[in-house]
């Protein structure tokens, strides 16, 4: 229940377009691609332990809250052990960074550190990120672009402009996942202190992000055929479109804040299967 199984789409779906787009030009190498996606879900696992653990501690976590059990702020697990949890996770994550910093060398090293960092950072530590609106930030930087372009790193050993352009429809749509979150969780936030950017916009400036954040990864794909040339199945991301009318409607219409859960898990689905299809449409073309 602390780890999310369900949020770990946003880890795989990035690494998946990575490996998708390493293939696209020539450049695959399956051990490098296997291990990025093993320290991402790791990294994705350790940044909601620490979530967990830190808003339960910051008072962010209360009774009041809507959504699925927070395993600390339930009682079901003592705060210390969600926290060791939470170390022996990301250590575990830099073990296999190990790997590919062997690989990738110091451009590696620093991405990683940077994740891990801000993998506590993003709740705990002097200035939390999502305490001061800059979580949406940290989830399209991390789970969008150095997710991406990392992946591809590591096979590739460069960083072409149209990994870039794909991490930026991935870390979109990971960021809408949050959007719908952050959403759901205005008012108990804000008696909690928690300055999400949510937030600070309100209802409406929240619904907003959340369809710039649909119309960003929807031109990515047709920006790849234009701009870099693309294989036109890379267009076949699109087709997930019909996924995001349910989520979209409810976001757009929703009176009470738990009628936005199916929203949320509609819009993790989203995720996933935008990039199958983008992964695949790259690869195969």
């Amino acid at each position: 229940m602390a780890a999310r199984p369900k949020t770990l789409t946003a880890a795989v779906a990035p690494v998946l377009v990575g490996t998708g787009l390493a293939a696209f030009h020539g450049v695959t190498a399956w051990l490098p691609a296997a291990a990025a996606m093993v320290g991402a879900i790791l990294i994705q696992i350790g940044t909601n332990l620490a979530n967990d653990y830190y808003d339960f501690v910051r008072g962010g976590d209360t009774e009041e809250r809507i959504g699925p059990v927070r395993v600390t702020q339930a009682g079901i697990l003592p705060p210390e052990a969600v926290r060791r949890g939470m170390i022996v996770t990301l250590g575990a994550a830099m073990a296999v960074g190990t790997y590919l910093v062997w690989v990738g060398g110091w451009p590696i090293v620093w991405i990683g550190l940077a994740s891990v960092a801000c993998a506590v950072l993003y709740t705990g530590g002097p200035f939390p990120l999502a305490y001061h609106g800059l979580g949406d930030v940290f989830v399209f930087v991390f789970f969008g672009l150095v997710a991406v372009a990392g992946t591809y790193y590591v096979q590739g050993l460069s960083w072409p402009g149209d990994a870039w352009l794909a991490g930026a429809g991935l870390g979109a749509l990971s960021t809408a996942i949050l959007v719908v979150n952050n959403l759901r969780d205005i008012e108990t936030d804000r008696k909690a202190n928690k300055r999400t950017l949510a937030v600070r916009l309100g209802p409406a400036g929240t619904k907003a992000e959340y369809l710039v954040a649909l119309a960003v990864a929807a031109i990515v794909p047709v920006v790849g055929v234009v701009r870099f040339g693309w294989p036109s199945l890379a267009l076949a991301a699109l087709a997930c479109a019909p996924l995001a009318v349910m989520p979209t409607r409810t976001v757009l219409t929703f009176e009470h804040p738990a009628q936005l859960l199916p929203a949320l898990g509609g819009t993790a689905r989203l995720v996933v299967v935008y990039g199958v299809l983008l992964a695949a449409g790259l690869a195969l073309g």
